[in-house]
């Protein structure tokens, strides 16, 4: 990969890996801290990384360090205390947006990357699996464990508006 051809992946799929990261985390300045992290291993793999599977690459390294930093963080939040407030809400229904970024909030973590990869990011079955390191099988599983966990959660659209 040459320069310009870096330069060009910053541009073309700097946003997409971002929107994917914060639906995960949502932590918009750790989400900014995988994405350098990324470029940065990208850039250090410059000669190994091919323009025509950057994409995949970008992808596969940022859901790698999100997961290692979702990692490292539960092991330090085990050693402080849990605070009641944080698990109760006040907030009114605002939108269908809410309800269902709610809804997806409250899956396992590999069930919403693979939703998320899928269904926003518009990935297919075997890019899934190269990005999260499952076979095939395992994300087809998740995808629909995700989507029936959904289903039951949302219910109908009538009972929702």
């Amino acid at each position: 990969m040459t320069i310009a051809e870096y330069n060009k992946s910053v541009d073309d799929f700097s946003d997409g890996l971002y929107r994917f990261i914060l639906k995960n985390i949502k932590d918009e300045e750790k989400a900014k801290d995988i994405i350098q992290d990324t470029y940065e291993k990208l850039w250090i793999r410059i000669s190994n990384v091919s323009y025509e599977k950057v994409k995949s690459y970008l992808f596969t390294a940022a859901y790698h360090t999100m997961i290692d930093m979702i990692r490292k963080e539960k092991r330090q939040d085990n050693m402080e205390k849990i605070n009641a407030d944080m698990y109760s809400h006040t907030k009114q229904y605002t939108g269908i947006s809410e309800i269902l970024e709610e809804a997806v909030n409250k899956l396992p973590d590999d069930q919403r990357s693979v939703i998320l990869l899928r269904d926003y990011e518009g990935y297919s079955y075997d890019e899934i699996a190269d990005i999260t390191g499952l076979n095939e099988s395992q994300v087809k599983v998740y995808i629909y464990r995700g989507r029936m966990f959904l289903k039951k959660y949302l219910g109908s659209i009538e009972t929702v508006i």
